[in-house]
């Protein structure tokens, strides 16, 4: 899967953005596209800055209060990614990079990309030989009775303790 992505990344989309800036171009001409792009940047710039200054607030907060910053910590990787993306020339990543940044599609991509991390804890816990261990009772591990659920073995046995020299245990 990591593969797949990786190729789309770097090949099928350079290429579907050259397409789209040729398209556009035909349609309202050369120098009107590069100002679109300029705009774009400049527009995602001040949007990255403005939201990333929201989200350390939120962040400091968050720690401030004592509570775990899941949602502060998505939205900063979000934002990163967004930023990156906006970066980027062209109009295809600049949708996407929008869609990262903007205060009311956050929560959406936020949503998604928890989605897509537990997937991956799961597909993960469930190769892993530690799996009993660190996987929990959805994993695949040990539930809250203690008998194992999923693929993990789970060896039973007693500890004896051995016999000192003055025969005490």
């Amino acid at each position: 899967m990591l593969r797949v992505a990786l190729f789309i990344a770097f090949l099928v989309v350079p290429v579907l953005e050259i397409w789209a800036l040729i398209q556009i171009g035909e349609v309202i001409g050369g120098w009107q596209t590069v100002g679109l792009l300029i705009l774009d940047s400049i527009l995602g710039a001040w949007l990255v800055r403005r939201e990333g200054r929201r989200a350390w607030r939120a962040l400091n907060q968050a720690l401030q209060s004592g509570r775990m910053p899941d949602r502060e910590l998505a939205d900063g990787a979000l934002l990163v990614t967004g930023g990156a993306l906006l970066l980027a020339p062209g109009f295809l990543t600049d949708v996407a990079g929008f869609a990262l940044v903007l205060p009311f599609t956050r929560p959406a991509a936020r949503r998604a990309l928890a989605w897509f991390l537990g997937r991956r804890v799961r597909a993960m816990a469930a190769r892993s030989p530690y799996g009993a261990v660190f996987g929990g009772g959805g994993f695949g591990g040990p539930g809250p009775d203690g008998a194992a659920h999923g693929s993990s073995r789970v060896v039973r046995g007693q500890v004896l303790e051995e016999e000192g020299a003055d025969g005490r245990a």
